[in-house]
């Protein structure tokens, strides 16, 4: 009966346990490596009430208890070290000296309480955590055993102790059994851990497998799908994707507010971008959002954007979603560096393309022609100069195969260009160079689409004569090329229509070269509208 007392005991810390298993407190608790001070003295303060009220609940016998003190101060010491053992072993034992000073047992009861702190703490320390049950099981029993010695060293009636000692030694000592449940309970969450972890891991290439086809269409709208597969996987209130500057997509709680529109990214999104590291608030008050999930995307080495996951609720953001988002920030980041060669393949296919129009366009070959007839009688050595430079632009485009063309090469094209476009304008139009003595290389076609847009957008138009600038410069680093005319200047609706990406085949050139710019070089064109006219910039590295 009275090992049957033991172990209900046992089984009523058992079930306490259990049931503080299911909380999410205490396995956010228990899961972690390195718990703060606080963390730690719950659970000690935890485990000293399982002792203590261990002794409350025992069995009386001659004087003496038989409970499962010992039980809790091994179990606490074992599986969360010193801090829970020794003060759970200290406390518990004092107090069962205190309650009964002069009982047969009382002495015993405390030098075991200690001991069984200090022998938690060496497990806890020196063995491997697959051995903790074992070690645990053998601990307790041998603090029994050591009890039932001290009982009857200690006592100066030898006939009590001995009849203590061969009425509760045999519940005693088995009942230690019981620790090597206790500590297989708490190490399942462990486990537990490991399942969840794989249960995110396969989420996290669930979502990444379903939002693949919309990373190669490369759009707003696709983007928009990519956050509803996010948000409906991970139960979010709202998902949200930016570059390093505006908010690409969002969907969720509060998507009507980003529609057909752009928004710059928060302070704390910029913070992620320039840091580059993962940021968790669970104690959000922003639009109804209490908890808030900002993950880095990663291209080439540097921070190109984050991924929001948004909840309403308070502390949503727990380890194992943190773990999941990591990981498919990872997947995310690969599939926009895939997209992002593959756009760059097709955007030098659109290139090529905007080369083939170039090489055959028949208004750009009537109006040289046209010139170079009207200057045939009256200035016949302009005229064979512009047959050249005619001869020589063509030349350059059909011959031209090399992906990559040294700079004073490419400006040598936006010359002979120029030369053809001054015989139309005549003194209308003003050229001016500006070019430092460098030699890199950079696509072909990125300078002339930009002189050429400055010429027919910015100086056609105008009533009066304009020029335009054209300049290479060293800068640090990098090389900063300038256009810059006196024209009519761009509208402003141009400008906001390139940056989202929907400009149309009005303008399809200056939109190839800031794609193409932004995929090479990481950001595109610099585009600022002046009191008289347009200045477009780009930083070659």
């Amino acid at each position: 009966m009275m090992l049957l007392a033991v172990f209900e005991r046992a089984a009523l810390m058992l079930m306490m346990l259990f049931l503080l298993t299911r909380t999410h407190l205490f396995q956010h608790i228990v899961k972690k490596q390195h718990r703060r001070p606080v963390e730690t003295a719950m659970i000690s303060l935890l485990f000293v009430v399982f002792a203590v009220f261990s002794t409350y609940t025992g069995i009386e016998v001659d004087g003496s208890l038989v409970n499962v003190r010992i039980i809790a101060v091994l179990s606490g010491g074992i599986i969360f070290g010193p801090w829970v053992g020794i003060p759970a072993g200290i406390v518990s034992g004092v107090h069962r000296y205190l309650i009964d000073v002069d009982g047969p047992t009382s002495v015993a009861c405390l030098i075991t309480s200690i001991i069984a702190g200090l022998l938690a703490t060496w497990i806890y320390t020196k063995c491997p955590k697959k051995h903790y049950a074992r070690f645990g099981i053998m601990a307790g029993m041998f603090c029994e055993v050591f009890t039932m010695i001290l009982i009857v060293l200690l006592s100066e009636n030898k006939t009590l102790a001995y009849s203590i000692v061969s009425h509760i030694s045999i519940p005693m000592i088995t009942g230690a059994l019981c620790i090597g449940l206790i500590i297989k309970l708490v190490q399942d969450l462990d486990e537990e851990k490991d399942l969840v972890a794989a249960r995110q891991a396969k989420l996290a290439l669930d979502i990444a497998n379903k939002t693949l086809p919309y990373f190669r269409k490369s759009s707003r709208e696709s983007l928009e799908d990519v956050c509803n597969i996010i948000r409906e996987d991970t139960e979010a209130d709202a998902v949200a994707i930016t570059d390093a500057q505006d908010v690409l997509a969002y969907s969720g709680v509060g998507q009507e507010n980003y529609l057909d529109a752009y928004h710059k990214i928060s302070d704390m999104t910029q913070q992620a971008v320039a840091t580059g590291e993962l940021i968790i608030s669970n104690n959000l008050n922003v639009h109804d959002f209490h908890s808030l999930l900002i993950i880095p995307l990663w291209e080439n080495g540097t921070v190109s954007g984050t991924l929001k996951i948004f909840y309403r609720q308070p502390h949503r953001i727990r380890p194992s979603l943190r773990e999941m988002a990591v990981g498919l920030s990872q997947l995310i980041s690969t599939q926009m560096e895939v997209s992002r060669i593959e756009h760059l393949k097709a955007m030098a296919s659109k290139a090529e393309f905007t080369a083939l129009q170039s090489k055959i366009n028949p208004h750009f070959l009537f109006n040289a022609l046209n010139a170079i007839s009207t200057l045939v009688r009256i200035r016949p050595d302009q005229a064979r100069q512009l047959i050249a430079n005619l001869a020589d632009f063509l030349r350059y485009n059909l011959e031209r195969n090399a992906e990559l063309i040294d700079i004073q090469e490419a400006l040598q094209q936006v010359r002979d260009y120029v030369s053809i476009e001054q015989a139309r304008f005549g003194k209308k139009l003003t050229v001016d160079f500006d070019v430092d003595e460098l030699h890199f290389e950079i696509p072909c076609l990125l300078i002339q689409p930009l002189v050429e847009n400055a010429i027919l957008h910015g100086i056609q138009p105008s009533s009066s004569p304009g020029k335009v600038m054209i300049a290479v410069k060293q800068d640090g680093e990098r090389v900063k090329i300038t256009i810059r005319d006196t024209g009519v200047g761009i509208r402003q609706d141009v400008i906001d229509k390139l940056y989202s990406g929907s400009l149309d085949n009005q303008h399809i050139g200056l939109m190839n070269v800031h794609q193409r710019v932004t995929l090479l070089y990481g950001e595109g064109l610099h585009i600022m509208r002046l009191a008289q006219g347009t200045e477009m910039t780009f930083y070659v590295k």
